[in-house]
């Protein structure tokens, strides 16, 4: 169903749905944050003082800046769909926005202007993800969608896994900060295995005509084995996550294979979200190697993340910002550019640094091309979420 609006008439539309103003600020986060992330590299000095060290507010801040953006735009926009009932636009998405950026921005005010008390910070940061929550769980509610709480479910638990960051960064807690960590880029995985599991091959059959082939039982296995490696690897099981870590990567393979047809290759906005989900699959094939060989175990995790997040996303928003503002399913050839330039980034991160003296050359290579990608994105995205839809409706 549609939820028919009265016609948008100004022109400058950022608020009147979820995914304008976090998937801008997303990608100009992204961006941004590679930026600062390669300057201190570059000089080694630590950064904001309330995160006491730059390699832990580079890892929080792209996946509860970056990740969580996009994540937030996304299901506050989707939900609506779901629904049929209206999420926050307006003064209530702004305010919800501004809370995001207040999260950002506050560690930079008490390291670079004044001082700010340290629960400030936390408790400004702490706030987001409870309210995107909020907002997308009273409309599943009222409109019985119920098998769609499980957004609200995750979201809830990313509030738990950052809490458990900002008590060690308190001194509350001696030892939360890395669960934290680990249980956020797990979160973030696993919204991408039920999502795509949803759009991947929906997108794939009407875009090429066909019927993608789903294993019953494979579906009904991935999401629960997804959150016991999570579990497991949490609790540091090791024998346990090598295992499961493999049978999700075979699991995922097949289901991704499922899906795959040649001729994907004229559709742009097919392949990029098909070569996304190829990451996760290889994140989990070399979290398990990582046990048994002497490969990195970061290696996955970048895998995850430089690979898996940065494409998906990528691909995703690019999407999800031309349909929702009734624009055609065409990309313009600098996003096109952008999609291989992302997929070269992660993969670059992941497979050079398996050369120790590579290392570092790897980390500004792929962080440099991680930069080109999003500001091609930024291009033509800009101001396709400042302006209203073409069809005059509000959204």
């Amino acid at each position: 169903m549609q939820i028919q609006e009265p016609h948008q008439s100004s022109r400058f539309a950022l608020f009147n749905l979820g995914f304008r103003p976090f998937f801008l600020f997303a990608a100009i986060s992204a961006l941004l944050l590679m930026v600062h992330w390669l300057m201190l590299l570059g000089s080694g000095q630590a950064t904001y003082s309330y995160y006491q060290a730059s390699q832990l507010w580079h890892g929080h801040e792209m996946l509860f800046a970056y990740a969580v953006a996009v994540i937030s735009g996304f299901l506050l926009t989707a939900v609506r769909n779901w629904t049929s009932i209206q999420t926050p636009f307006g003064v209530k998405l702004a305010g919800l926005f501004l809370l995001w950026l207040a999260g950002r921005l506050l560690p930079v005010i008490s390291a670079f202007v004044v001082p700010l008390p340290a629960p400030l910070i936390a408790l400004t940061d702490l706030m987001f993800l409870p309210l995107v929550a909020l907002s997308i769980g009273l409309p599943i509610i009222r409109s019985g969608n119920y098998k769609n709480l499980i957004f609200t479910l995750i979201l809830l638990i990313m509030s738990i896994a950052n809490l458990l960051i900002h008590l060690q960064l308190t001194g509350l807690t001696e030892a939360t900060l890395a669960s934290g960590m680990q249980l956020e880029l797990g979160l973030i995985l696993l919204v991408m295995i039920i999502m795509g599991g949803r759009v991947i091959p929906f997108f794939t059959e009407r875009a090429l005509a066909f019927e993608a082939r789903r294993f019953k039982l494979l579906e009904f296995a991935v999401i629960p084995l997804a959150v016991s490696w999570l579990v497991a690897d949490i609790g540091q099981f090791q024998p346990v996550v090598t295992w499961l870590a493999a049978a999700n990567a075979m699991l995922h393979f097949i289901r991704l294979a499922g899906w795959f047809r040649a001729r994907m290759v004229r559709n742009p906005l097919i392949w990029i979200l098909h070569v996304a989900y190829l990451f996760i699959p290889l994140g989990f094939a070399l979290d398990a190697l990582s046990s048994i060989t002497p490969l990195s175990p970061y290696l996955s995790t970048h895998a995850f993340a430089a690979g898996a997040i940065g494409s998906m996303t990528l691909g995703m928003m690019a999407r999800v910002a031309l349909g929702h503002t009734a624009r055609p399913l065409k990309l313009a050839r600098i996003t096109v550019v952008a999609f291989a330039v992302m997929i070269a980034a992660g993969v670059i991160r992941v497979f050079l640094p398996m050369i120790p003296e590579l290392y570092t050359t790897a980390i500004h290579l792929s962080g440099g091309l991680w930069i080109i990608a999003w500001g091609l994105f930024l291009i033509p995205y800009t101001p396709i979420l400042l302006q209203p839809r073409l069809d005059g409706q509000l959204g």
